[in-house]
């Protein structure tokens, strides 16, 4: 990171990367801790992640702060502007991750723990993918690192193959067995949660790329020139 005359300004940017870096530590954890909890059937760990949402929602009320701030008081511009555009937004898509990983805890207790659904197995390997989205995209972020963040846009059509054919198993399995569509279906409700995970994931690979390069990602594949005077 270029240093700025004002010295301010480089630990106001570094606080900012910092919240960002700690917003996605957390939803990294929630994930990580809502899949356990599922496939554990631990009511307890569930109700932690649901709790930790909190403190989610108070790191992005702070990035909003700070940016806002950064902007009011800094005028920034160029590469400056676009990495707190960035982080505003990105805070933004890091909580509504984390409130996926609460969906995902607060369907815990939903599930019958008498029935070994053989799509719980597939899940948490689904859910690898999607947590490895989010740690990646946020190291592209802190490194602004460009090509890493082409590499997650390109991972989320594994998690969606993975969505699609944990979604036929479960419907197979309610149809042949009436008895267990209601923990089935919560079981679907768990896999559109990870594979919207890594929509988000995408979404900040997309802005991170924005950030670091001063270009779009045009449907996800190439990037295209992006005319700063418009």
């Amino acid at each position: 990171m270029v240093e700025h005359t004002v010295k301010a300004f480089d630990t106001e940017i570094s606080q900012l990367r910092g919240l960002i870096a700690e917003m996605g530590g957390l939803a990294e954890v929630s994930i990580r801790d809502a899949i356990e909890a599922l496939v554990r059937h631990d009511d307890q760990l569930a109700q932690t992640v649901v709790a930790a949402d909190d403190k989610l929602d108070a790191l992005e009320a702070e990035v909003d702060r700070l940016a806002v701030r950064i902007i009011a008081l800094r005028a920034p511009m160029a590469d400056d502007l676009r990495d707190v555009i960035a982080a505003l937004k990105i805070s933004g898509v890091i909580e509504r991750i984390g409130d996926y990983a609460k969906n995902i805890a607060k369907r815990v207790g939903q599930i019958d723990r008498q029935k070994n659904f053989e799509p719980l197995t597939l899940i948490p390997t689904m859910a690898d993918i999607a947590q490895g989205m989010v740690r990646d995209v946020l190291n592209a972020y802190g490194a602004r690192d460009a090509e890493l963040a082409i590499e997650v846009i390109h991972r989320d059509e594994k998690l969606d193959n993975f969505y699609d054919s944990i979604f036929r198993n479960l419907v197979a399995h309610m149809i042949e067995t009436p008895a267990t569509i209601s923990s089935a279906a919560q079981l679907l409700f768990v896999t559109r949660n990870l594979e919207r995970i890594g929509d988000h994931a995408t979404n900040v690979a997309e802005m991170v790329y924005f950030a670091a390069t001063g270009l779009y990602v045009s449907n996800r594949e190439l990037p295209v020139s992006f005319d700063e005077s418009i």
